[in-house]
């Protein structure tokens, strides 16, 4: 941290004052965001969706629990994964102090991944989590709402994710053995099999026993889903990062 540019408290404080000019604006323009995802067109849901939970075999709607709204993290855990993915468990760290407060502002929330339930279930009880968690396995739940890929789209080099298109294979041998060790040290797969899978979360609305899409997002659009990153952001070296340095909770040396 040395090298960094100080001041006095008065040249602080009107530096200060000017960022925050800003940050109320960016406070502004985020509001106008939210108001914008609210007005965006319904899509009716007709496609029958099941899903293993711990109560069951249910359908979408059942999702619901006696709420008129849903919201999905399309969490990363893929058939063949051993373990849930870094980042989403990293971002899953924060599910469990938010839904109950969800549930109670008549918004349901549930992550959904493609692994078997029990797979779900012994990781969940692993990080000690839980908030609900559905298994979408053998059904089209994620390839249709954009986060699992294809053998066809891989093989063609044109992954559909984030509102585009994407060629997610390695471009040379060497490229491929990294990102193979890489995806075989965090989910003991290699890279194709990982990358078949995406983070995103998806919203629902249920409306006279109809369910309907509302919103998604992937990618960066999770970043404010990330508690670490939020604080990082205010931290004295902000985000501060080269490459991937983040670990599942109980995977870090302990200080």
């Amino acid at each position: 941290m040395t090298g960094h540019r100080t001041g006095t408290r008065e040249e602080w404080l009107a530096a200060r004052l000017e960022l925050l000019k800003d940050e109320k604006e960016l406070t502004r323009r985020g509001d106008e965001l939210a108001r914008r995802r609210q007005e965006l067109p319904w899509v009716r849901v007709d496609k029958d969706y099941r899903f293993e939970t711990d109560e069951g075999t249910v359908a979408l709607a059942d999702l619901f629990q006696g709420r008129s709204q849903l919201l999905v993290y399309h969490f990363m855990f893929g058939p063949d994964y051993t373990a849930g993915c870094p980042s989403c468990s990293a971002i899953a760290d924060g599910f469990d102090t938010t839904v109950v407060h969800l549930a109670h502002h008549d918004v349901m929330f549930w992550a959904v991944s493609r692994a078997p339930l029990g797979r779900l279930q012994a990781y969940r009880q692993r990080m000690g989590w839980s908030f609900p968690w559905a298994s979408s396995h053998g059904s089209d739940f994620n390839t249709d709402f954009g986060v699992a890929h294809t053998e066809e789209e891989w093989e063609a080099g044109v992954v559909a994710y984030n509102f585009g298109e994407a060629d997610l294979r390695p471009a040379t041998a060497d490229e491929k053995r990294s990102r193979d060790a890489f995806s075989q040290s965090i989910v003991g797969t290699d890279w194709r099999t990982y990358r078949r899978e995406g983070p995103g979360v998806s919203a629902f609305a249920l409306q006279d026993g109809v369910v309907h899409h509302t919103y998604s997002a992937y990618s960066r659009g999770l970043d404010a889903l990330w508690g670490m990153y939020q604080w990082l952001d205010r931290a004295p070296l902000g985000r501060n990062e080269s490459g991937v340095w983040w670990r599942r909770h109980d995977e870090y040396d302990a200080r």
